[in-house]
């Protein structure tokens, strides 16, 4: 029998690795020799053997030089990462969100935020049909695997008490079910290890002894003190920030667990502080900490950023609360312990509620993250700017300090690495907005376009903060161009504006004299559901009314007018104004409208409204202008109707129209009756 490895097929394939590199070294240094033998011709002199060797052994160097590639490992998702680096954010369509219907694509804000939770509801309701029925979704056809697809174990396997059954219980998060089965096995005597113990209070102090509500849902113990909360009110700082609530029982079980110990390591003390800074009892925790320095035992970097956060509550005046601060942080350096960016994180966050202190302890704190090497946040900065928000006369202003933060920050990328990250970009544009800084404006929104930064602008509702503030802040300072170019591109892809940002937009185009485009702002309006406010309504028929335009423009005004009448006909939450009737009316009467203008006046009866004088001597005008004695009567009468002085109306039609002789009459004792009243 002939031995597989001596095949010559095997021989070969085992053999073709080999001498595809030999075939790459031949052919590399036929190309050089043959590069050499090409110069030769080019040149004068001939081979020399000095020349040989010297052409011999720069081949021999080249192909001792050729170094085989290893083989590449990519990721699973690296075509995928691939493919999306190539698409760019489509400004003209809505976001990625809802596109798997276009149909369905929200337009305004309030349907952004329905279609947004009946999303969110279905992706809860699914989660819950497959975790409560796994055997039905046993099989996994994504690829790669995606872990929140697939049902997650919830139903309890084991029902005897056995410490496998509590750290079952752990694991599920059953707050109430392991403090039974750890209750059991005290009773039993049966000891439980400490690490499962640690494990057991971390749960409890995270949760405050309450089981986790699951979709959103309110615990009865919440849905009590939410019938309690309204009949009072929490009570406020001098900030107007709510005081949280203390959420922290007496003797809970977290308590009563720890006293039960045998021994308590810091771990231990660790849990329970970090659980009472958690769910407000503040004092009970710098109590605890002190039986932990008392036991002579060192607390870790997570208790004291706990309690540094919870330090301004526990003081009154602005330097006790900074004693506080600085008593734990020497209590860190005393205890060997190395400050991380939560820390200093948390120092500038108990910072911004020191007053005047904030000031000048911020800019220390800041130098001290540098000397550690720990690199500052997004928060960081955002706590800064909160700390100069009012600055003193004799220190630098927040606009100073965040140009600073932006010459330090210019081209970064950032990741999330604090949960107050997504606050910076909003409030520095707040910055840029009250200062009315343009230039700086533009660098905040270039700092949030660099590489993946827009991830940190936060939740839908932080973005819209954001993008209005940004478009605010364009419209008041930007050439109505530009604001234009930024209006078509972040609306409505990324940015669903309120009443407040479109009255924006209007006194931009009425600052540059661009009133012609009205027509399709209106147009917009409708689109995102703010033809339902009056004001707003009232001011874009303001402004198109108030000048007179070519008769292109006025044409146009007429169309949007007359539109504007059927959402007011149609909509029973809007109600015609003096105001609104007598511009619509107004533009009209400049399109040469006349019928569609008197109907309007016919609505002022109805709606109980009153024209003003001016809008009917410009109705008056327009009858002269087209000949129409008879509707300058009428006009006359329904001046009479609404109690309005009619005499100089009436000596006008008089001198300028061709009356008949019942209609001279009509229109002479309608001047003498309002001669009379006078």
């Amino acid at each position: 029998m002939v031995c597989s490895s001596h095949h010559p097929s095997v021989r070969a394939k085992m053999a073709a690795p080999g001498g595809h590199v030999r075939h790459c070294l031949q052919k590399n240094g036929r190309f050089l020799l043959f590069n050499l033998q090409q110069l030769r011709g080019n040149r004068s002199f001939g081979w020399c053997p000095a020349l040989r060797q010297q052409a011999a052994e720069v081949t021999k160097e080249a192909a001792e030089s050729v170094v085989v590639p290893r083989k590449k490992t990519w990721s699973k998702e690296a075509v995928l990462e691939a493919l999306a680096s190539t698409v760019s954010r489509d400004p003209t369509a809505y976001p990625y969100q809802f596109q798997d219907d276009p149909y369905l694509s929200p337009r305004t804000s309030a349907e952004f935020k329905v279609f947004s939770l009946a999303q969110e509801s279905g992706r809860s309701a699914a989660k819950y049909f497959v975790n409560g029925n796994p055997k039905f979704f046993t099989r996994d056809f994504a690829a790669p695997h995606v872990p929140c697809l697939m049902p997650e174990s919830v139903s309890l396997r084991l029902e005897e008490a056995s410490e496998e059954a509590l750290k079952e219980r752990i694991t599920l998060r059953r707050v109430a079910a392991a403090v039974d089965v750890y209750d059991q096995l005290l009773q039993a005597g049966t000891a439980v290890s400490m690490e499962t113990t640690h494990e057991l209070l971390d749960l409890i102090c995270f949760y405050g002894d309450r089981d986790p509500v699951e979709d959103g849902e309110p615990s009865a113990e919440d849905a009590e003190d939410g019938a309690d909360e309204a009949k009072r009110r929490r009570p406020k700082t001098r900030r107007g920030t709510e005081i949280p609530k203390v959420s922290w029982k007496e003797d809970n079980n977290a308590e009563r667990i720890f006293q039960l110990l045998p021994e308590r390591d810091a771990r231990c003390y660790s849990a329970l502080i970090r659980g009472m800074v958690k769910h407000g009892a503040y004092a009970k925790a710098f109590s605890t900490y002190t039986d932990l320095l008392n036991n002579r035992l060192t607390a870790d970097v997570h208790t004291f950023n706990a309690l540094i956060s919870a330090a301004p509550d526990v003081r009154e005046k602005y330097n006790e609360k900074w004693d506080a601060i600085t008593e734990l942080l020497t209590h860190m350096n005393q205890q060997n312990v190395r400050p991380n960016l939560q820390t200093f994180n948390a120092v500038l966050k108990a910072l911004r509620r020191c007053g005047y202190v904030a000031r000048t302890q911020t800019l220390h704190t800041l130098n001290e993250m540098n000397a550690l090497g720990v690199a500052p946040s997004l928060a960081s900065y955002n706590h800064i700017l909160a700390a100069f928000f009012r600055s003193a006369s004799s220190g630098p202003s927040n606009v100073v300090v965040l140009k600073k933060v932006m010459t330090e920050l210019e081209g970064r990328s950032f990741t999330c690495r604090d949960p107050d990250d997504v606050l910076f970009f909003s409030n520095a544009m707040r910055v840029c907005l009250d200062n009315k800084d343009l230039d700086l404006g533009y660098k905040v929104h270039g700092l949030v376009e660099v590489g993946e930064n827009w991830r940190l602008l936060g939740d839908s509702f932080q973005q819209s903060i954001y993008y209005g503030r940004f478009f605010n802040l364009l419209c008041m300072m930007e050439q109505v161009d530009v604001v234009l170019k930024w209006y078509r591109r972040i609306i409505p892809s990324l940015y669903y504006p309120n009443s407040q940002g479109m009255r924006d937009l209007l006194q931009a185009l009425d600052t540059d004299g661009r009133l012609d485009l009205l027509p399709s702002i209106w147009k917009d309006i409708k689109t995102l559901g703010h033809d339902n406010k009056g004001e707003l309504v009232e001011e874009l028929l303001g402004l198109m009314t108030r000048d007179k335009h070519s008769p292109e423009v006025q044409e146009a005004f007429a169309e949007c007018a007359l539109d504007v009448k059927s959402v007011y006909d149609g909509m029973a939450t809007l109600e015609w104004s003096s105001a609104s009737l007598s511009h619509v009316t107004t533009l009209l009467l400049r399109a040469s409208r006349t019928q569609r203008a008197w109907e309007m006046l016919q609505l002022f009866k109805a709606k109980n409204r009153v024209p003003t004088e001016e809008l009917l001597s410009d109705f008056l005008s327009a009858c002269q202008s087209s000949g129409d004695s008879q509707r300058a009567v009428e006009l006359l009468q329904l001046s009479a109707a609404f109690c309005l002085p009619t005499s100089g109306l009436a000596k006008r039609t008089l001198a300028t129209f061709d009356l008949s002789e019942e209609q001279r009459t009509v229109v002479t004792e309608l001047d003498v009756a309002a001669e009379a009243s006078g």
